[in-house]
């Protein structure tokens, strides 16, 4: 059984664990790191996972190469030595790993598609939005949305990031006219219920020893996930190492 990390209501999976690497599964609703809500965030959990288990004194280590958004759960590698936090950081900054999430849709999506689009964020807000590629302060988007599975009105989809842009997969689908279930911000989610996003698979190159790793883990058997559990299920065997 998989070491399990628990700090208040959340619980967090140890996937694997080395001198370099600690890969969780973050939980929905759990910031992965501190942010001005002053509530407990993922990062700080992990450092005092590591000093309280390794009997570290003082500021414990961690790098956090890549984030996310806090409603979003699944699978998140942190660097546990500032080689490993460079390696990781450049492949991330390269898109030289394989990030591929599971999300329910709104509507029926018809086929694969490549979304491509410019976004910019509102520094206040933190909202994101399209805005014609010649704005300035835009960034180019590129996604692969690959629909799964229809039924209810809504689409199982596996997307592919090619960039790393902030609130990416749910500003993008929403443009193409397919917002996320849930989605309270872009997708007029209604309280109580959970976005469904998930980090499914997440495969890179260890960062020392640069043999590849590949780590799952299932969405939750709640909420929009229900309508899909067969095909999430079939899906994840599909992928898993």
């Amino acid at each position: 059984m998989a070491e399990e990390i628990r700090a208040g209501r959340f619980r967090i999976e140890v996937l694997y664990e080395d001198n370099h690497l600690l890969v969780v599964v973050k939980p929905p609703n759990l910031p992965a790191q501190a942010d001005s809500s002053g509530d407990d965030d993922l990062l700080s959990i992990l450092k005092r996972y590591i000093g309280n288990k390794y009997q570290k004194p003082g500021n414990v280590y961690l790098g956090l190469v890549h984030r996310l958004d806090r409603p979003v759960g699944g699978v998140m590698v942190f660097a546990r030595t500032s080689k490993a936090a460079a390696r990781l950081s450049a492949a991330f900054a390269q898109h030289a790993q394989d990030r591929r999430y599971l999300a329910v849709v709104q509507g029926s999506m018809p086929a694969c598609a490549i979304l491509e689009d410019a976004l910019i964020k509102d520094g206040a807000t933190g909202t994101v939005r399209v805005v014609p590629p010649d704005t300035p302060g835009a960034k180019p988007a590129r996604l692969r949305t690959a629909p799964l599975a229809r039924r209810e009105g809504l689409t199982l989809t596996e997307v592919t990031l090619y960039t790393g842009r902030s609130h990416q997969i749910r500003v993008q689908h929403a443009h193409a006219g397919y917002p996320l279930w849930g989605d309270a911000r872009y997708g007029g989610g209604r309280p109580g219920q959970q976005i469904a996003l998930w980090a499914a698979l997440l495969r890179f190159e260890h960062p020392t020893r640069h043999e590849a790793l590949c780590f799952t883990a299932p969405p939750p058997g709640k909420g929009a996930w229900l309508v899909f559990a067969a095909e999430a299920n079939a899906w994840m065997k599909g992928v898993e190492p």
